[in-house]
C-alpha cells in the first residue's frame, strides 16, 4: 500500500521553483523561501503564477512526483507527470470495459448510489448534530427524497440514467446545503452551487477543496497503473480526469463538504479572505488559501476504519484504497467495484 506522504501546496504569486541537487527550492522575488527534499514530496500542486524550471520537472518525472497547475479559483489547467509505469494489461483491460455499454452503466450506478449514500450521511448528521439551529423539516424532507433516488438505482439502469439521477440527488442535496452553515452566513451564503469561475464564497471554497480532491483520486489511480481519464459515469473529453472524477463522487461530501462546512461554522475562513473581481468571480487571499490547505492536510491525517477493507487507515489514503479495489476488480480479483461508504 502506498504510504501517505506530503504534497507540496505552492500559492504564493510569482514563486520560481527550481532544482538544487535533489532538492525542491522555491524562490519568490528571487529569495529563497524554502528548501524540501524530494524524496519527502508525493506531489506538487500550483496555484496560480507558479512556474516550474525544466531541470526541476525532469527530476520530478523521474521520481514519480507529479506537479499540477491550477487557477486561482482552484481550476485544474493542466498537469505534468514522467513515462507512465502502470501495468499495460490493466490499461487495456480499462478501456475495454470503458467500451462496454453494460459494464459501464454497473459501475456508473454503484458511484452514484455510494454518492447518494454519502450525501445523505452528511445531512442525517447535521440533523442529529444542529437540531436546534437549522431547518430539520426541510433536511428531512431531503433525506427522504434521497432515499426515494437511492431506490430508482437500485434496479438495473443505463448509464444515461444513473447521470439523471445523480444530477437529481445533487440538486435535492444542495437545495439543503445552506442550512448546514450555522456561522458567517452572511458572507457564506448559499444559493446553489456555480463553478467556472464560483460566483460567491462558499462555491469558491468547495471548488477548491474540490480540486485538491481530484488532484489526490488522480495520483492514486495513476499509482496502480489505472488511466485517470477514461471513467466509466464521466466520458471522455479531452482535458477532463474521467475516472478521477468518477471515484471523487463518492468521496466528495465526506472530503470536502464536511471539511467546507467545518471551516465555516468553527470561522476558521472568514468572509474578508474573499474578493469579488469585477467580472464577478470570486478569488480567496493567500492567507485564507494556506489556512484550507492547512486543514486539508490535517484533515487527511486523520484515521478512519475503511468499511470495505476493515482496517484502520489515515483519510489520505482512501483515494489509493479505492484506486487499488477498483484496479482488483478489473483484474478481477474480486467481484465487483465497492465503492466508499461512510458509516
Amino acid at each position: 500500500m502506498k504510504h501517505l506522504l506530503n504534497t507540496l501546496y505552492v500559492t504564493s504569486q510569482g514563486s520560481y521553483l527550481s532544482r538544487e541537487g535533489e532538492t525542491v527550492l522555491v524562490k519568490v522575488d528571487r529569495e529563497v523561501k524554502l528548501r524540501i527534499p524530494i524524496h519527502t514530496l508525493d506531489g506538487i500542486i500550483c496555484f496560480g503564477q507558479v512556474t516550474c524550471s525544466p531541470p526541476l520537472m525532469q527530476m520530478c518525472g523521474e521520481r514519480n512526483v507529479n506537479i499540477s497547475f491550477l487557477s486561482e479559483y482552484g481550476r485544474f489547467w493542466a498537469r505534468v507527470q514522467g513515462p507512465v509505469s502502470g501495468n499495460v494489461l490493466l490499461r487495456r483491460e480499462q478501456y475495454r470495459r470503458a467500451d462496454d455499454v453494460d459494464f459501464s452503466s454497473e459501475v456508473a450506478r454503484n458511484i452514484v448510489l455510494a454518492k447518494i449514500a454519502n450525501s445523505r450521511v452528511v445531512l442525517l448528521r447535521a440533523q442529529r448534530d444542529h437540531q436546534d439551529s437549522i431547518d430539520v423539516d426541510s433536511i428531512r424532507k431531503s433525506i427522504r427524497h434521497l432515499a426515494r433516488i437511492a431506490d430508482k438505482l437500485k434496479e438495473s439502469v443505463n448509464a444515461d440514467t444513473a447521470r439523471g439521477l445523480e444530477g437529481e440527488a445533487a440538486r435535492v442535496y444542495f437545495s439543503v446545503f445552506s442550512h448546514l452553515i450555522i456561522a458567517n452566513k452572511d458572507d457564506f451564503f448559499f444559493h446553489g452551487r456555480n463553478r467556472r469561475p464560483p460566483m460567491d464564497n462558499m462555491n469558491a471554497l468547495l471548488s477548491f477543496l474540490y480540486s485538491l480532491l481530484v488532484h489526490d483520486v488522480s495520483s492514486a489511480l495513476e499509482g496502480v497503473g489505472l488511466d485517470p481519464a477514461v471513467g466509466f459515469l464521466h466520458r471522455d473529453r479531452p482535458g477532463r480526469p474521467g475516472l478521477a472524477l468518477d471515484i471523487m463522487e463518492e468521496l466528495r461530501s465526506f472530503f470536502a463538504d464536511r471539511l467546507a462546512l467545518s471551516l465555516v461554522n468553527r470561522q476558521q475562513v472568514k468572509g474578508k479572505g474573499f474578493k469579488k473581481t469585477e467580472s464577478g468571480a470570486v478569488l480567496m487571499n493567500d492567507e485564507t488559501r494556506k489556512t484550507i490547505l492547512v486543514a486539508y492536510q490535517k484533515r487527511k491525517q486523520e484515521e478512519i476504519l475503511h468499511p470495505f477493507i476493515k482496517e484502520k487507515i489515515a483519510i489520505g489514503l482512501i483515494p489509493h484504497v479505492q484506486a487499488m479495489l477498483f484496479s482488483r476488480f478489473l483484474r478481477g480479483d474480486i467481484d465487483g467495484y465497492p465503492p466508499f461508504l461512510w458509516r
